[in-house]
């Protein structure tokens, strides 16, 4: 399953340093974000302007300007009085977000497959190598970047600028990290790439179709089961 450009989320307490930029705000963004999506933090509950500035190592405002943003995006809104809370997510908005990356990462790696050369095929072949480095050494951060950075070299290879845009944006709501630090996933994550890239070299579309979506399926799948595990959704239960 591919990976996001950026950070992905860190577990409470081993928080990275933040790039020091002018889009300092999405940096907070992306880690918030992260901590929503993996259940870190629960819907009805509320994220702390001075809390989350001080665990990041930043000023109120990157986070004040990030939370404005995912009140947009719908996954928090503003309790008048008492802050930013998160926002209700459902199975169904796993599901949709699953799909949609899938629609378009499965368009994307068809017409890949249908323009990658020699050369394309080599890089590929060494990016997969280093992801099955990366999950023999058990390092999730090069686990997350390795994957990321096949994918990217397939939406490359696929000409689809703005589509690969929009996946992007798309993917900005998978913690990517709770895959990246499952043995379980890595060793997957190799052998689908390992068939994938065979699949590309054969020019197998059907088998490229069917490679992606089940990525996209498994990714859902596993989040919602994560989910459920974490209590998620109990008080919808009682």
């Amino acid at each position: 399953m591919p990976t996001a450009s950026k950070r992905p989320a860190t577990a409470a307490g081993k928080v990275p340093p933040l790039r020091r930029r002018s889009q300092l705000s999405d940096d907070v963004a992306d880690h918030v974000r992260g901590l929503i999506m993996s259940g870190q933090v629960k819907p009805g509950e509320f994220i702390r302007l001075d809390e989350t500035a001080a665990a990041l190592g930043v000023s109120i405002t990157p986070v004040r300007e990030a939370l404005l943003t995912l009140r947009g995006e719908g996954l928090v809104h503003l309790e008048p009085h008492r802050g930013y809370a998160v926002s209700p997510l459902s199975r169904t908005d796993i599901t949709d977000i699953f799909w949609l990356q899938g629609q378009i990462a499965v368009e994307l790696a068809v017409r890949a497959a249908q323009r990658i050369t020699a050369d394309s095929l080599k890089r590929l072949e060494g990016l997969l190598t280093e992801m099955a480095e990366a999950v023999a050494n058990g390092d999730s951060d090069d686990v997350a970047a390795s994957v990321f950075e096949f994918h990217r070299s397939i939406n490359h290879i696929s000409g689809g600028t703005k589509l690969a845009w929009f996946l992007q944006n798309a993917l900005r709501y998978t913690p990517y990290r709770l895959y990246a630090s499952s043995a379980d996933w890595g060793k997957q994550a190799v052998s689908s790439h390992e068939q994938l890239v065979a699949a590309m070299r054969g020019k197998d579309l059907d088998a490229v179709r069917h490679l992606v979506h089940a990525q996209f399926s498994d990714g859902a799948d596993r989040l919602i089961q994560h989910l459920d595990e974490i209590g998620m959704w109990d008080h919808e239960e009682s």
